[in-house]
């Protein structure tokens, strides 16, 4: 799998320290990679103390420990972050795993995560980058991934859906829950 995969208006790239500052002016800017909760801060100031070991585990086969919100420690699973990019930073896609297994830990909600920076919603940017993640997925194995959403979340729900996404019934703290095929 090459770090890189392109169309005409957007790139997904592997983070790297070329395109690092875009990363960090989103994040300075207001946009979280997470849409769950703003860690904006908290990762500013992780590239600040190591912009090194902060790319590397956006990229990673080893599973790490993690510690929840409510203290509780887990794994960091495997994942492969790609950054969305048209010539400027957009947002972000990422793949969590386990390898030899489509099954997930409680606390993960899904294999696939994304979110694209607010001035440049609405672009098809997310659909691109969801369905450009479903080889590297199924390069690592899996022959389906599970993405889900909040029930209000009608722009998520159409990416999904143009991705292939099977409905699923929910998941243990409410949110719609996909499958969508690797092949």
């Amino acid at each position: 799998m090459t770090p890189e995969i392109s169309t005409h208006a957007i790139t997904l790239i592997r983070p790297d320290h070329a395109h690092l500052p875009g990363f960090v002016a989103a994040l300075q800017a207001g946009w979280s990679p997470s849409t769950v909760t703003d860690v904006s801060a908290e990762q500013l100031a992780e590239v600040t103390a190591d912009a090194h070991g902060f790319l590397a585990a956006m990229w990673t086969d080893a599973a790490r420990p993690r510690l929840l919100p409510d203290g509780t420690e887990t794994l960091w699973l495997p994942q492969r972050i790609f950054w969305m990019w048209d010539g400027a930073f957009c947002g972000s896609i990422n793949l969590r795993f386990l390898p030899g297994t489509e099954d997930l830990p409680p606390h993960v909600s899904g294999h696939v995560g994304y979110t694209v920076v607010p001035w440049k919603q609405r672009r098809g940017y997310a659909t691109f980058a969801l369905q450009r993640v479903l080889p590297v997925a199924r390069d690592i194995g899996l022959a389906r991934v599970r993405v889900t959403c909040d029930p209000t979340n009608e722009g998520s729900r159409r990416v999904i859906l143009a991705a292939g996404g099977k409905p699923a019934g929910h998941t243990h703290d409410g949110k719609l829950q996909f499958w969508i095929s690797t092949t």
